[in-house]
C-alpha cells in the first residue's frame, strides 16, 4: 500500500507543487510585480514546475497528476500564506485542508 502512494513520479509532482507554492509566495512578495527580481524568479519557478510536472505524467495519468499537484499547491499556498504572510484562515479552511488531504490519498489508493 505505501508503494501505491509514493512514486518517482508522485515525488516529481510534489517538487512541482513545492515549486509552486514558493512562486505563489513570491507573486505575494513581488507587490504586483513592483519587485521585479522577485515576480521573475517567482515566473521561472513555475516554468521549473510545469516541467517537473511534464515528466510525471510519462508514469502518472494527466487527471491524476494534476489533482496531486493542484491539491499540493493548494495546501501548501493556504499554509504558507497563513505561516509566511499571516493571513487569516477561518476554521472551515482546515476542514478544508484536512479534506484535500484525504482526497489525495483516496486518489492514489
Amino acid at each position: 500500500m505505501f508503494a501505491q502512494l509514493f512514486s518517482f513520479s508522485v515525488l516529481l509532482v510534489f517538487c512541482s507543487a513545492v515549486l509552486d507554492i514558493i512562486a505563489n509566495v513570491l507573486l505575494a512578495k513581488s507587490n504586483g510585480f513592483k519587485k521585479k527580481t522577485l515576480g521573475f524568479v517567482a515566473l521561472a519557478c513555475v516554468g521549473i514546475a510545469f516541467g517537473l510536472l511534464s515528466v510525471a505524467v510519462k508514469e502518472l495519468d494527466l487527471a491524476v497528476a494534476y489533482a496531486l499537484w493542484g491539491c499540493f499547491g493548494i495546501l501548501g499556498t493556504s499554509l504558507s500564506g497563513w505561516v509566511l504572510l499571516g493571513q487569516r484562515m477561518h476554521k472551515s479552511a482546515f476542514l478544508g485542508i484536512a479534506l484535500l488531504m484525504c482526497g489525495i490519498v483516496l486518489l492514489r489508493l
